[in-house]
C-alpha cells in the first residue's frame, strides 16, 4: 500500500527525477504516455503544482513510485464537452500527469491514486472529477472505467508534448 501525500516544496528535484525516470522507462512501450522531458510535465507545471499543494506523491518508504496532480484546470476542449455533471469552474477537479513507474505496475498503485483523487475532490466539495486520456491508452481507459468514470466524448486537444491529438474525456460524479 502506498503512502499518498502532497509533495513538499523541497521535493521538486525528486518529483522532476521521478517524471524523467518514468518517461525513460516507458520509452518504446506500447502505451507510452507521449510525455517529453521539459515539455510535459514541465518544470513550471511541477513547481506550481507543488507550491499550490496540488501534486501528490505515492510513496513506498522514501521512494516515489507514483505521482499525479489534481487541480481545477481542464484543457481548452473541456469547456464545450457534453459533461453529464453540471459543474461550473471551481466545482470540479481534474487529474493530470498520473503515472506509476513501470517497475511498480500491477500492484494497484494507480487505483490508490485515483481513490485519493476522489477523496481530494470530495474534500473540496466538488461535484465531479474529470480527466483526459490519450486515445488508444487502453490500460488507462480500463483503469478509469473500472473505477466508475464515465466516457464523455472524444475530442481533439492540444498539448505541447502531443500537438493536436485525439483524447478521450472521462468524468466521475461525486
Amino acid at each position: 500500500m502506498l503512502a499518498i501525500r502532497a509533495a513538499r516544496a523541497d521535493e521538486f528535484e525528486a518529483v522532476r527525477c521521478f517524471y524523467h525516470r518514468l518517461i525513460d522507462m516507458m520509452e518504446g512501450s506500447e502505451f507510452h504516455p507521449r510525455w517529453e522531458k521539459g515539455v510535459y510535465p514541465s518544470d513550471a507545471f511541477m513547481r506550481s503544482s507543488i507550491e499550490r499543494g496540488e501534486l501528490y506523491l505515492g510513496l513506498l518508504g522514501s521512494d516515489i513510485a507514483a505521482a499525479m496532480a489534481i487541480n481545477g484546470e481542464g484543457a481548452e476542449g473541456y469547456a464545450g464537452a457534453p459533461w453529464s455533471v453540471s459543474a461550473a469552474d471551481g466545482e470540479f477537479s481534474v487529474i493530470h500527469a498520473l503515472g506509476v513507474l513501470p517497475s511498480y505496475h500491477g500492484r494497484g498503485f494507480a487505483r490508490e491514486l485515483v481513490a485519493a483523487a476522489k477523496g481530494v475532490a470530495r474534500g473540496l466539495g466538488h461535484k465531479a472529477l474529470r480527466l483526459d486520456v490519450l486515445n488508444g491508452n487502453l490500460p488507462a481507459v480500463r483503469l478509469y472505467e473500472s473505477e466508475g468514470f464515465r466516457f464523455v466524448s472524444r475530442v481533439e486537444l492540444f498539448y505541447e508534448d502531443t500537438g493536436l491529438t485525439d483524447f478521450l474525456l472521462y468524468e466521475y460524479a461525486l
